[in-house]
């Protein structure tokens, strides 16, 4: 990202809301390849699918902005936080990180993790755990994702769905005993095998929420679905603080 896109993007806090009472920052660190699914980067994708929120204040942050994205002038003010990292997780300061867990815990702001950023280091200091996979494969895996807590906030107006392509994490995954597993999955490897797999979980971590979405790999097109933008939506209502 230039000088001059990063600085745009700073300035341009209330890219689709003029006024609200709430705000969510979406940040990434800028790895999709721009020739493929996310050519303005994944958090732009994710942002454009929460244009439908009434009474939000969206912002499009990334780790290669001033203050890597996230001044405390604007952490103070964030309701959610959605991230997602990949490559560039050790580049993340850890003063930063060290705000973000304060006002989660401290001040109740909520933290939306997204595939690859299990082992953002956020996240990580929220788990206090490996938060690791057994393992990861993209080798054409598809998903059957289920709806198995169909009155849980995150899951209002979603019914069981699948994606044609999936990067498997394959279970356990070295988190702590969730509060709500929303959304879990089928896998169905290129040879026919099948295993389960966790899709959606929650935690109340001091006085926040926390939410983990294992779908979001940046070479398909997850941020573009229906049902993946639902769930996204649903999660940010459901982790933001109570007014």
């Amino acid at each position: 990202m230039g000088a001059a896109t990063a600085a745009a993007a700073v300035l341009n806090i209330n890219l689709f809301a003029a006024t609200s009472q709430r705000r969510v920052v979406v940040w990434s660190e800028n790895t999709a390849p721009v020739d493929k699914v996310y050519p303005k980067d994944v958090n732009t994708a994710i942002a454009e699918g929460l244009k439908s929120l009434e009474g939000w204040d969206i912002v499009i942050a990334g780790i290669d902005q001033p203050e890597q994205g996230i001044s405390e002038a604007l952490l103070n003010s964030t309701d959610v936080l959605i991230w997602w990292g990949h490559k560039r997780h050790g580049d993340v300061k850890d003063e930063l990180v060290d705000r973000i867990v304060k006002r989660v815990k401290e001040q109740g702001m909520g933290f939306l993790s997204v595939h690859s950023s299990h082992f953002a280091k956020p996240y990580r200091k929220l788990m206090g755990t490996a938060c690791s996979w057994r393992e990861y494969k993209a080798d054409g895996t598809s998903v059957k994702i289920t709806v198995k807590e169909p009155n849980h906030p995150i899951a209002k107006g979603v019914k069981d769905f699948a994606l044609p392509k999936i990067e498997r994490y394959g279970e356990p995954f070295a988190v702590p005993t969730p509060e709500a597993v929303p959304f879990e999955g089928i896998y169905t490897k290129p040879n026919g095998e099948q295993e389960p797999g966790r899709m959606g979980l929650c935690w109340t971590i001091g006085k926040g929420r926390v939410f983990y979405l294992t779908p979001g790999h940046e070479t398909y097109d997850d941020f573009y679905r229906p049902e993946i933008r639902q769930i996204i939506k649903n999660a940010v209502e459901w982790a933001a603080p109570a007014k």
